[in-house]
């Protein structure tokens, strides 16, 4: 799989009671579980999705001007459960980026709001996957 290729694809094993494997194309492995032990869940990985994915487009614009002295990412939300069944209500991504003192510090600093509301509306294609109305199929295998 070359990074130009659009199709993108995880599988799925169970370990054990309430604990996975996920693998993706290239071979990279990823443990989560239910949220019995410290495992990451299903939902905070889509949180660390959503603030990751972001994370790499403001690291990516930025840090061609400065290094940050500091870059750190909050998603946060609540789970709910109501008449549509159990979803996240608002998520929030809180960026605290800094950056040294200094012309180049000065031009990551200008280009880090504008940054940050790109990836939202156009660059990220998880949060940007949450935000339209995308699809969903599930599918039994014979």
């Amino acid at each position: 799989m070359s990074a130009n290729d659009p199709h993108r694809s995880v599988s799925i094993s169970r370990t054990s009671a309430g604990r996975f494997v996920a693998t993706n194309a290239r071979g990279g492995t990823l443990e989560f579980g239910s949220g019995d032990d410290t495992d990451f869940t299903p939902v905070e990985l889509l949180l660390t999705a959503i603030a990751g994915c972001s994370a790499i487009d403001v690291d990516i614009f930025t840090t061609r001007r400065s290094e940050p002295t500091q870059f750190d990412v909050v998603a946060e939300g609540d789970k709910v459960r109501d008449e549509q069944g159990n979803h996240m209500g608002p998520i929030d991504v809180t960026f605290t980026v800094r950056f040294p003192e200094g012309d180049a510090g000065d031009a990551a600093r200008k280009v880090y709001p504008e940054t940050v509301e790109l990836s939202h509306e156009k660059l990220c294609t998880v949060s940007r996957t949450v935000v339209l109305p995308t699809e969903v199929r599930m599918h039994v295998a014979d």
